[in-house]
């Protein structure tokens, strides 16, 4: 396969840093948010009960309070098993595989050591179980 030319690797390096500041700016949002109101009264998406339902149904071994990078989300089986999962959204759920910021303990904010990088899919699996089990409430109460 031939190396991308000058101009294809700029326009890369533009898409990747458009995204970075979209999923930057997403961050930021949700964070304003659940650090002036209880999550448990937010909305991400219309069907946030059938995701959260189906997010514990499929992926009840993943501790929503302190994410474990490596073992659920890195490996190669964590990779297909939620491939298969978000797939299911496609048609439902608007920009389901935007790139997105995760935070990986619940109780910080995003930084560098506390952020991973995932798609929008998981971002609502994750904020979604978090809302409505109290636990971004401590986000809330700094």
């Amino acid at each position: 396969m031939p190396l991308p030319s000058a101009d294809e690797l700029e326009q890369l390096e533009d898409i990747e840093k458009q995204w970075a500041v979209k999923a930057m700016h997403h961050a930021e949002t949700y964070f304003k948010l659940i650090s002036a109101m209880d999550g448990s009264k937010l909305r991400l998406t219309s069907i946030d009960d059938e995701i959260y339902k189906d997010f514990e149904e499929t992926f009840p071994e993943i501790d929503v309070l302190h994410l474990d990078e490596q073992a659920h989300f890195k490996t190669p089986q964590a990779k297909e098993k939620w491939r298969v999962w978000i797939n299911k959204y496609e048609k439902r759920v608007k920009e389901f595989n935007f790139g997105s910021l995760v935070r990986i303990d619940a109780r910080e904010d995003y930084t560098e050591q506390n952020t991973m990088f995932g798609v929008r899919m998981q971002f609502y699996a994750i904020e979604i179980a978090r809302n409505k089990k109290g636990l971004n409430q401590a986000v809330l109460n700094k």
